[in-house]
């Protein structure tokens, strides 16, 4: 089992039953191919950085996942064909942190001026 982080920006015109609908769509998907979530976090609507489909804003989502290395293929595979989803992207946790603990060790150790 690895751990993720799943962001999802879904469109800004979806109700908030709708919304409701398509968070708990994912949650299902992530539980199906043997995903255990961490945590939710849910940012609500956001402005985007750049326009994407015409829309400058979107319902950003951060879920903390447990899962297989198989399961973000399958997740994405299905984000992808959503017509209410903008954007999403998985990142692999621990690689987050590795990469912190290398820059940390790497920076340059500031002198104690006397």
């Amino acid at each position: 089992m690895h751990k993720y982080e799943l962001g999802v920006i879904m469109v800004p015109t979806l109700e908030e039953e709708a919304l409701k609908t398509e968070h708990e769509w994912l949650m299902e998907q992530i539980a199906k191919f043997g995903g255990v979530i961490d945590k939710v976090d849910n940012w609500g609507k956001r402005r985007l950085a750049y326009e994407i489909q015409k829309f400058n804003e979107g319902f950003y989502s951060f879920i903390y996942i447990d899962a297989p290395p198989e399961m973000p293929k399958e997740i994405e595979e299905r984000l992808r064909i959503r017509e209410s989803v903008l954007r999403f992207m998985f990142v692999r946790r621990e690689d987050m942190e590795k990469k912190a603990a290398k820059a940390a060790k790497e920076a340059p150790k500031e002198v104690a001026d006397e």
